[in-house]
């Protein structure tokens, strides 16, 4: 069965639940679980490759590298983080040509200056309008294909307020994008104006962040408001850093594993989950000796 393009799937009427994903092995999961398209923030990749915050220190290659793993493990349709392209409107068409060729369904890309920083953090900087623009029509020049999708995301309503992140979705949907992405919105009512002022003239993304400025909002609820899409970054590296630390507090206070058993999968367990069997039986199925 072929699984349908991101494109395809966006025009169904029911909303888009993707998960955050950081490698082959949580995007395994997450198929397993039922999800339809994943997502790739920087963010995530920021906190378990480098251990660091999401300010602009992940670098384009290093996204493109976990992107290849991820496409090598799922054939779902995975939204990449491309931050602000990495550049200007050339490194933006770079950054399309080697997401596009790692394995990338949609690329999405932010208004803010370099080095950037993660959308519900404070003192954010904005390119210009204009600048985003070309960016924005740079990356459609370069893609590859058409169902290689631009989502274009604007950080004003911090930095300028909520009309002008209204204004500049604008000229961002004018400029070429496929959907827009208006981060941060404060409060239900916001949400509800940025789907009455596009619902029907564009896809729209809402992003969930637990404990950030926008109120976590379900995805039925956000379905009613207008929104096509809903991501929810973060939330698997929150929940397994909150594990791995009890996990390593116990190991440390009691010398093994036993007292955390019921938290963690036995070697059997976690070798069915990752398809370890059938991946044995393909080795001697292809083995030229095997009977």
């Amino acid at each position: 069965m072929t699984t349908p393009t991101l494109k395809t799937r966006l025009g169904q009427p029911d909303i888009l639940i993707a998960p955050g994903v950081y490698d082959g092995l949580t995007a395994s999961l997450a198929e397993a679980a039922g999800a339809q398209a994943l997502y790739l923030s920087g963010a995530a990749v920021a906190y378990t490759r480098l251990g660091r915050p999401d300010i602009g220190l992940t670098s384009m290659t290093e996204m493109a590298d976990t992107m290849a793993l991820i496409r090598d493990r799922v054939a779902l349709p995975v939204i990449i983080d491309a931050d602000n392209g990495f550049g200007n409107a050339l490194n933006a068409q770079r950054t399309m040509r080697v997401y596009e060729r790692a394995g990338a369904s949609a690329l999405q890309v932010e208004d803010q200056s370099y080095p950037k920083r993660c959308g519900h953090l404070s003192d954010k900087t904005l390119i210009a309008t204009s600048e985003m623009a070309g960016k924005i029509a740079a990356m459609a020049d370069a893609r590859a294909s058409d169902e290689t999708l631009i989502i274009a995301r604007t950080d004003a309503i911090a930095v300028e307020g909520f009309e002008a992140a209204i204004e500049r979705a604008e000229a961002y949907l004018a400029a070429g994008a496929d959907m827009l992405f208006i981060e941060a919105p404060r409060s239900g009512e916001e949400l509800q104006r940025i789907c009455d002022i596009f619902k029907g003239r564009a896809k729209l993304m809402a992003n969930m962040v637990e404990g950030g400025h926008t109120p976590i909002t379900a995805a039925p609820d956000l379905e009613k408001l207008g929104f096509d899409l809903v991501i929810f970054p973060g939330g698997i590296v929150r929940a397994l850093a909150r594990t791995a630390e009890q996990y390593y507090a116990s190991l440390m206070a009691n010398g093994s594993n036993r007292p955390f058993t019921e938290h963690m999968f036995d070697f059997a367990e976690l070798n069915q989950r990752i398809g370890t069997p059938g991946l044995l039986a393909d080795g001697k199925r292809y083995d030229g000796g095997a009977q």
